[in-house]
Protein backbone atom coordinates (compact mmCIF):
# COMPACT_ATOMS: atom_id res chain seq x y z
CA UNK A 1 0.00 0.00 0.00
CA UNK A 2 2.43 2.33 0.75
CA UNK A 3 4.67 1.74 -2.02
CA UNK A 4 1.69 2.08 -4.34
CA UNK A 5 1.03 5.59 -2.83
CA UNK A 6 4.78 6.66 -3.28
CA UNK A 7 4.93 5.44 -6.93
CA UNK A 8 2.05 7.75 -7.60
CA UNK A 9 3.53 10.88 -5.84
CA UNK A 10 6.84 10.11 -8.15
CA UNK A 11 4.29 9.54 -11.08
CA UNK A 12 0.72 11.23 -10.81
CA UNK A 13 0.64 9.43 -15.00
CA UNK A 14 -0.28 6.31 -12.99
CA UNK A 15 -3.59 7.02 -12.32
CA UNK A 16 -4.08 6.48 -8.85
CA UNK A 17 -4.80 3.89 -5.78
CA UNK A 18 -7.29 1.42 -4.57
CA UNK A 19 -6.71 0.83 -1.19
CA UNK A 20 -8.99 -2.09 -0.64
CA UNK A 21 -8.92 -4.02 3.16
CA UNK A 22 -10.29 -4.71 6.64
CA UNK A 23 -11.94 -1.94 8.31
CA UNK A 24 -9.06 -0.80 11.24
CA UNK A 25 -5.96 -1.50 9.45
CA UNK A 26 -4.97 2.26 9.12
CA UNK A 27 -5.97 2.64 5.39
CA UNK A 28 -7.53 6.16 6.13
CA UNK A 29 -4.17 7.22 8.06
CA UNK A 30 -1.50 5.93 5.68
CA UNK A 31 -2.78 7.64 2.90
CA UNK A 32 -3.87 11.11 4.79
CA UNK A 33 -0.42 10.40 6.25
CA UNK A 34 1.04 11.19 2.57
CA UNK A 35 0.79 15.04 3.18
CA UNK A 36 3.83 15.37 4.82
CA UNK A 37 5.73 13.94 1.64
CA UNK A 38 4.62 15.78 -0.83
CA UNK A 39 7.21 17.77 -2.58
CA UNK A 40 6.40 21.28 -3.49
CA UNK A 41 4.98 22.53 -7.08
CA UNK A 42 5.20 25.97 -8.98
CA UNK A 43 1.93 27.25 -9.43
CA UNK A 44 -0.01 30.39 -10.68
CA UNK A 45 -0.28 32.82 -7.91
CA UNK A 46 -3.95 32.90 -7.15
CA UNK A 47 -5.24 31.11 -9.32
CA UNK A 48 -8.32 28.37 -8.01
CA UNK A 49 -7.35 25.86 -10.27
CA UNK A 50 -3.71 25.24 -9.15
CA UNK A 51 -2.53 25.94 -13.18
CA UNK A 52 1.11 25.13 -13.76
CA UNK A 53 2.93 28.17 -15.37
CA UNK A 54 5.24 25.64 -17.97
CA UNK A 55 2.58 23.39 -18.87
CA UNK A 56 -0.39 24.44 -21.15
CA UNK A 57 -2.49 21.24 -21.14
CA UNK A 58 -2.84 21.88 -16.88
CA UNK A 59 -3.64 25.47 -17.19
CA UNK A 60 -6.85 27.14 -16.56
CA UNK A 61 -8.41 29.54 -18.96
CA UNK A 62 -7.72 33.34 -17.37
CA UNK A 63 -4.41 32.07 -17.01
CA UNK A 64 -3.82 30.84 -20.65
CA UNK A 65 -5.54 34.56 -21.79
CA UNK A 66 -3.01 36.34 -19.58
CA UNK A 67 -0.40 34.36 -21.14
CA UNK A 68 -1.49 35.48 -24.59
CA UNK A 69 -1.82 38.74 -23.68
CA UNK A 70 2.03 39.00 -22.71
CA UNK A 71 1.27 39.47 -18.99
CA UNK A 72 3.81 38.77 -16.76
CA UNK A 73 2.76 35.69 -14.53
CA UNK A 74 3.22 35.71 -10.16
CA UNK A 75 4.14 32.53 -9.81
CA UNK A 76 4.93 30.55 -6.11
CA UNK A 77 6.03 27.44 -4.83
CA UNK A 78 3.05 25.64 -3.08
CA UNK A 79 2.28 22.24 -1.42
CA UNK A 80 0.54 19.46 -3.98
CA UNK A 81 -3.17 19.67 -2.35
CA UNK A 82 -4.85 16.68 -1.21
CA UNK A 83 -8.63 17.05 -1.44
CA UNK A 84 -11.17 14.70 0.50
CA UNK A 85 -14.03 14.06 -0.80
CA UNK A 86 -16.79 13.41 1.55
CA UNK A 87 -19.18 10.66 0.72
CA UNK A 88 -22.23 13.03 0.88
CA UNK A 89 -21.05 15.57 -1.21
CA UNK A 90 -23.24 16.95 -3.98
CA UNK A 91 -22.08 16.82 -7.77
CA UNK A 92 -22.49 20.81 -8.05
CA UNK A 93 -19.75 20.73 -5.32
CA UNK A 94 -17.89 18.38 -6.86
CA UNK A 95 -17.71 19.92 -10.07
CA UNK A 96 -17.93 24.00 -9.02
CA UNK A 97 -21.56 26.00 -9.54
CA UNK A 98 -22.78 28.84 -10.75
CA UNK A 99 -22.45 31.71 -8.20
CA UNK A 100 -25.85 32.86 -7.68
CA UNK A 101 -24.80 35.99 -5.40
CA UNK A 102 -22.39 37.33 -8.15
CA UNK A 103 -25.50 36.89 -10.74
CA UNK A 104 -27.78 38.16 -8.90
CA UNK A 105 -25.65 41.80 -7.64
CA UNK A 106 -23.53 42.08 -10.49
CA UNK A 107 -25.66 40.67 -13.24
CA UNK A 108 -22.95 38.20 -14.22
CA UNK A 109 -22.35 34.75 -15.47
CA UNK A 110 -19.76 33.73 -12.65
CA UNK A 111 -18.43 29.99 -11.43
CA UNK A 112 -17.53 28.86 -8.44
CA UNK A 113 -14.87 26.10 -8.89
CA UNK A 114 -15.84 23.00 -6.82
CA UNK A 115 -13.34 20.32 -5.46
CA UNK A 116 -12.28 18.96 -8.68
CA UNK A 117 -11.02 22.68 -9.54
CA UNK A 118 -9.10 22.37 -6.06
CA UNK A 119 -7.81 18.81 -6.48
CA UNK A 120 -6.12 19.75 -10.02
CA UNK A 121 -2.43 18.34 -10.11
CA UNK A 122 -3.26 17.24 -6.91
CA UNK A 123 -4.70 13.81 -4.66
CA UNK A 124 -8.25 13.47 -4.51
CA UNK A 125 -9.31 11.24 -1.84
CA UNK A 126 -12.10 9.18 -1.31
CA UNK A 127 -12.62 7.36 1.78
CA UNK A 128 -15.21 4.20 1.29
CA UNK A 129 -14.92 4.95 -2.10
CA UNK A 130 -17.46 1.68 -3.07
CA UNK A 131 -20.19 3.92 -1.08
CA UNK A 132 -20.28 6.92 -3.32
CA UNK A 133 -23.05 7.58 -5.37
CA UNK A 134 -23.37 6.34 -8.61
CA UNK A 135 -23.66 9.68 -10.39
CA UNK A 136 -20.98 11.32 -8.45
CA UNK A 137 -18.76 8.01 -9.52
CA UNK A 138 -19.62 9.19 -13.47
CA UNK A 139 -18.56 12.27 -12.74
CA UNK A 140 -15.36 11.34 -11.26
CA UNK A 141 -14.53 8.69 -13.99
CA UNK A 142 -15.51 11.53 -16.83
CA UNK A 143 -12.94 14.03 -15.25
CA UNK A 144 -10.04 11.22 -14.07
CA UNK A 145 -10.26 10.19 -17.64
CA UNK A 146 -10.07 13.38 -20.11
CA UNK A 147 -8.04 15.92 -17.37
CA UNK A 148 -11.34 17.92 -17.81
CA UNK A 149 -14.19 19.00 -15.72
CA UNK A 150 -16.81 20.53 -18.04
CA UNK A 151 -19.99 22.24 -15.99
CA UNK A 152 -23.05 22.88 -18.15
CA UNK A 153 -25.53 24.53 -15.87
CA UNK A 154 -28.15 27.75 -16.43
CA UNK A 155 -26.84 28.48 -19.84
CA UNK A 156 -23.24 28.52 -18.83
CA UNK A 157 -20.52 26.14 -20.12
CA UNK A 158 -17.37 26.36 -18.29
CA UNK A 159 -14.45 23.64 -18.65
CA UNK A 160 -11.35 23.54 -16.41
CA UNK A 161 -8.12 21.32 -15.96
CA UNK A 162 -9.11 18.88 -13.60
CA UNK A 163 -5.83 15.89 -13.27
CA UNK A 164 -5.34 14.34 -10.27
CA UNK A 165 -4.53 11.11 -8.52
CA UNK A 166 -7.29 9.40 -7.45
CA UNK A 167 -6.92 7.54 -4.14
CA UNK A 168 -10.02 5.24 -3.17
CA UNK A 169 -10.35 3.23 0.04
CA UNK A 170 -12.83 0.61 1.20
CA UNK A 171 -13.62 -2.26 3.27
CA UNK A 172 -14.74 -4.91 0.34
CA UNK A 173 -17.16 -6.04 3.09
CA UNK A 174 -19.22 -3.10 1.85
CA UNK A 175 -19.68 -4.07 -1.86
CA UNK A 176 -17.39 -3.47 -4.70
CA UNK A 177 -16.65 -1.36 -6.80
CA UNK A 178 -18.12 -0.92 -10.50
CA UNK A 179 -15.42 -2.58 -13.14
CA UNK A 180 -15.38 0.78 -15.36
CA UNK A 181 -14.13 2.39 -12.25
CA UNK A 182 -11.97 0.00 -11.01
CA UNK A 183 -10.08 0.04 -14.47
CA UNK A 184 -9.79 3.83 -13.70
CA UNK A 185 -7.57 3.31 -10.77
CA UNK A 186 -3.67 2.58 -12.10
CA UNK A 187 -2.73 0.22 -9.25
CA UNK A 188 -4.94 -2.12 -6.30
CA UNK A 189 -3.39 -2.51 -3.01
CA UNK A 190 -5.25 -5.53 -0.78
CA UNK A 191 -4.54 -4.84 2.90
CA UNK A 192 -5.03 -7.51 5.67
CA UNK A 193 -4.84 -7.31 9.42
CA UNK A 194 -1.71 -8.02 11.15
CA UNK A 195 -1.59 -11.78 12.54
CA UNK A 196 1.84 -11.30 14.38
CA UNK A 197 1.01 -10.50 17.89
CA UNK A 198 4.39 -9.06 19.02
CA UNK A 199 3.67 -6.67 15.70
CA UNK A 200 0.03 -5.89 17.19
CA UNK A 201 1.72 -5.01 20.02
CA UNK A 202 3.89 -2.52 18.97
CA UNK A 203 1.04 -0.52 16.81
CA UNK A 204 -0.69 -0.25 19.76
CA UNK A 205 2.09 1.06 22.01
CA UNK A 206 3.36 3.16 19.37
CA UNK A 207 -0.44 4.57 19.31
CA UNK A 208 -0.47 4.81 22.62
CA UNK A 209 2.61 6.88 22.22
CA UNK A 210 1.08 9.35 19.74
CA UNK A 211 -1.54 10.05 21.86
CA UNK A 212 0.23 10.58 25.14
CA UNK A 213 2.31 13.37 22.66
CA UNK A 214 1.87 13.63 18.82
CA UNK A 215 4.58 16.10 18.59
CA UNK A 216 7.70 14.28 20.14
CA UNK A 217 6.18 11.47 18.60
CA UNK A 218 6.53 13.15 15.05
CA UNK A 219 10.05 14.51 16.08
CA UNK A 220 11.25 10.96 16.48
CA UNK A 221 10.84 10.33 13.41
CA UNK A 222 11.43 13.76 11.23
CA UNK A 223 14.83 12.66 10.38
CA UNK A 224 13.43 9.44 8.74
CA UNK A 225 10.70 11.27 7.54
CA UNK A 226 12.65 13.95 5.82
CA UNK A 227 15.27 11.38 4.03
CA UNK A 228 12.20 10.16 2.50
CA UNK A 229 11.06 13.22 1.29
CA UNK A 230 14.33 14.48 -0.18
CA UNK A 231 14.41 10.60 -2.06
CA UNK A 232 11.21 11.10 -3.82
CA UNK A 233 12.21 14.76 -4.77
CA UNK A 234 15.42 12.85 -6.65
CA UNK A 235 13.03 10.41 -7.81
CA UNK A 236 10.59 12.80 -9.66
CA UNK A 237 13.81 14.72 -11.04
CA UNK A 238 15.36 11.45 -12.60
CA UNK A 239 12.18 9.49 -13.67
CA UNK A 240 12.46 11.05 -17.27
CA UNK A 241 16.14 9.55 -17.39
CA UNK A 242 14.99 5.59 -16.67
CA UNK A 243 14.74 3.20 -18.97
CA UNK A 244 13.43 0.21 -19.70
CA UNK A 245 14.33 -2.73 -22.07
CA UNK A 246 12.47 -3.46 -25.00
CA UNK A 247 12.39 -7.30 -24.33
CA UNK A 248 11.06 -6.68 -20.63
CA UNK A 249 8.30 -4.67 -22.31
CA UNK A 250 7.68 -7.38 -24.63
CA UNK A 251 7.33 -9.70 -21.25
CA UNK A 252 4.86 -7.38 -19.92
CA UNK A 253 2.70 -7.80 -22.67
CA UNK A 254 2.82 -10.92 -22.65
CA UNK A 255 1.98 -11.51 -19.37
CA UNK A 256 -1.00 -9.41 -19.56
CA UNK A 257 -2.16 -10.90 -23.46
CA UNK A 258 -1.74 -14.24 -21.10
CA UNK A 259 -4.08 -12.61 -18.29
CA UNK A 260 -6.51 -11.59 -20.82
CA UNK A 261 -6.41 -8.02 -19.50
CA UNK A 262 -9.12 -6.07 -21.11
CA UNK A 263 -7.43 -3.26 -22.78
CA UNK A 264 -4.00 -1.81 -22.53
CA UNK A 265 -4.07 0.60 -19.50
CA UNK A 266 -2.40 -2.58 -17.50
CA UNK A 267 0.90 -2.64 -19.95
CA UNK A 268 1.25 0.89 -19.81
CA UNK A 269 0.64 1.36 -15.87
CA UNK A 270 3.53 -1.23 -15.20
CA UNK A 271 5.74 -0.06 -17.46
CA UNK A 272 5.39 3.49 -15.52
CA UNK A 273 5.35 1.92 -12.02
CA UNK A 274 8.41 0.10 -13.04
CA UNK A 275 10.10 2.88 -13.98
CA UNK A 276 9.07 5.28 -10.81
CA UNK A 277 10.37 1.96 -8.31
CA UNK A 278 13.67 2.28 -10.52
CA UNK A 279 13.94 5.77 -9.44
CA UNK A 280 12.79 5.56 -6.01
CA UNK A 281 15.53 3.34 -6.26
CA UNK A 282 18.40 5.45 -7.43
CA UNK A 283 18.35 3.57 -10.63
CA UNK A 284 17.92 4.59 -14.13
CA UNK A 285 17.45 0.95 -15.82
CA UNK A 286 14.47 -1.23 -14.67
CA UNK A 287 15.44 -4.97 -13.79
CA UNK A 288 12.62 -7.74 -13.78
CA UNK A 289 12.74 -7.28 -10.08
CA UNK A 290 10.92 -4.01 -10.10
CA UNK A 291 8.37 -5.52 -12.18
CA UNK A 292 7.85 -8.39 -10.11
CA UNK A 293 7.53 -6.09 -7.39
CA UNK A 294 4.82 -4.05 -8.98
CA UNK A 295 3.25 -5.75 -11.57
CA UNK A 296 0.70 -8.30 -8.93
CA UNK A 297 -0.71 -4.33 -7.43
CA UNK A 298 -1.20 -3.28 -11.44
CA UNK A 299 -3.39 -5.95 -12.73
CA UNK A 300 -4.96 -7.90 -9.88
CA UNK A 301 -7.73 -6.04 -10.52
CA UNK A 302 -7.94 -6.13 -13.85
CA UNK A 303 -8.35 -9.93 -14.28
CA UNK A 304 -12.16 -9.71 -13.34
CA UNK A 305 -14.74 -10.67 -15.93
CA UNK A 306 -17.39 -11.97 -13.94
CA UNK A 307 -19.05 -9.39 -11.64
CA UNK A 308 -19.83 -12.11 -8.79
CA UNK A 309 -16.08 -13.45 -8.49
CA UNK A 310 -14.37 -11.59 -5.80
CA UNK A 311 -10.61 -9.60 -6.86
CA UNK A 312 -7.80 -11.75 -7.30
CA UNK A 313 -5.27 -11.58 -5.11
CA UNK A 314 -2.44 -11.57 -7.11
CA UNK A 315 -0.89 -15.41 -6.61
CA UNK A 316 -2.51 -15.45 -10.79
CA UNK A 317 -0.20 -12.78 -11.41
CA UNK A 318 2.78 -13.33 -9.73
CA UNK A 319 2.24 -17.24 -11.22
CA UNK A 320 2.01 -15.91 -14.80
CA UNK A 321 5.13 -13.58 -14.72
CA UNK A 322 7.33 -16.12 -13.04
CA UNK A 323 5.81 -18.48 -15.90
CA UNK A 324 6.96 -15.56 -18.97
CA UNK A 325 10.09 -14.39 -17.09
CA UNK A 326 11.61 -17.43 -16.24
Amino acid sequence: MKLCLLLNVIDPKIGGVMIMGDRGTGKSTTVRSLVDLLPEIKVVFGDPYNSDPGDPESMGVEVRESIMKGEELQVVLAKINMVDLPLGATEDRVCGTIDIEKALTEGVKAFEPGLLAKANRGILYVDEVNLLDDHLVDVLLDSAASGWNTVEREGISISHPARFILIGSGNPEEGELRPQLLDRFGMHAQVGTVKDAELRVKIVEERARFDKNPKEFRDSYKAEQEKLQQQIASARTSLSCVQIDHDLKVKISKVCAELNVDGLRGDIVTNRAAKALAALKGRDNVTAEDIATVIPNCLRHRLRKDPLESIDSGLLVIEKFYEVFS
